[in-house]
């Protein structure tokens, strides 16, 4: 029996090792073979952008919780990290994994509130939870500390969070710093498709697919899902603060546009046309969106509606979205063929 599962898990895993490492290779090379500013700095968007969907999937795909508070977890990385750059002259190297561990806290605290609900009203009081401390941010006018021009609020207020700081990169590589903080966010996508392999594929993922498909069953199982619940929602928080605390310290800003419901929707077009619950499908959603997005930037009234229309075509049309579409195919091949 154990022959067997290890013939099954390890073409899979060398699968995911060999696109992997053909992925980094592509990607290293951009900035040497495009090296245009706009570019470097939409694909470093794009690695934050993939992070975070990669991390919302293990919630939203594997563990089938219809969570909508992944920017609010983003944006408590974000503002953690600017906070403490800002008002401690921390650095930025310190203050990122902080905001991380701070976006687990909030997470684990949404964990609980959320354990007695399911369906829809979770997806209502995550997403509640992410307006009130948008509300709590565009609302806060009380001068914090008086600059030279003006006096800023604790959060920024509407205008956000400002001069708090870099990475240093700027003053070791002068107008290269770009592409350091490109592979900064390369590595740190890296390091968030590992993770989040190793919970898809490993023990944790059949137990929260378990509690997605029969929760009947795997309560009777001695299956705790409060415990898995609870862990599905730190997991994810890590990397998802991370991201955020990197998008503070690449654009050094954060502000409250992060919690856009343009932004929301478009991550969770990523997924959902990339393959929801698939280990790839993220980053194929994250490629294809970010490119039509680009297409679309000169239709900006139709930005919103184009991003709906392309959900629901998916949700209608092809479900398990393009990784999965083509998962199917060949499992149908391999079927015939054996």
């Amino acid at each position: 029996m154990t022959r067997l599962d290890n013939s099954r898990v390890s073409p899979t895993v060398r699968r995911d090792l060999i696109v992997g490492l053909i992925l980094i290779a592509c990607v290293s090379a951009v900035p040497f073979l495009f090296p245009v500013r706009y570019v470097i700095t939409q694909v470093t968007l794009f690695f934050i952008y993939a992070i975070v969907v990669s991390q919302w999937n293990l919630v939203l795909g594997v563990a089938g919780i219809f969570s909508l508070a992944q920017m609010a977890l983003f944006a408590c990385g974000g503002y953690v990290t600017a906070m403490l750059g800002l008002y401690m002259d921390w650095s930025l190297w310190a203050a990122m994994p902080v905001g991380a561990v701070c976006a687990v806290i909030v997470s684990t605290a949404i964990g609980l509130a959320c354990l007695r609900l399911h369906g829809p009203y979770v997806a209502l009081l995550t997403l509640a939870i992410a307006q009130v401390l948008y509300v709590l941010i565009i609302t806060d006018s009380e001068c914090f500390v008086k600059t030279a021009t003006r006096c800023e609020p604790f959060s920024g207020g509407t205008s956000g969070l400002r001069r708090f700081g870099d990475l240093g990169f700027r003053k070791l590589l002068g107008g290269d710093w770009i592409i350091a903080n490109y592979f900064v966010g390369l590595g740190l996508l890296v390091l968030a498709m590992i993770f989040s392999a190793a919970i898809t594929r490993g023990r944790l993922g059949l137990a929260f697919r378990a509690l997605r498909d029969n929760l009947g069953y795997t309560r009777s199982r001695g299956i705790s899902q409060f415990k898995y619940q609870l862990m599905v929602f730190a997991l994810s928080a890590f990397f998802t603060g991370f991201a955020g605390a990197f998008y503070a310290a690449h654009f050094k800003s954060i502000g409250p546009t992060v919690f856009s419901f343009t932004l929301l929707l478009m991550l969770l077009a990523m997924i959902v046309v990339g393959g929801i619950g698939t280990v790839w499908g993220p980053i194929v959603g994250a490629v294809i969106i970010m490119l039509l997005d680009e297409g679309l930037r000169e239709f900006q009234d139709y930005r919103t509606m184009g991003l709906g229309i392309i959900l629901a075509v998916f949700v209608l049309l092809l479900p398990k979205g393009l990784v999965g579409a083509v998962d199917s195919i060949f499992r149908r091949t391999s079927r015939k063929g054996s």
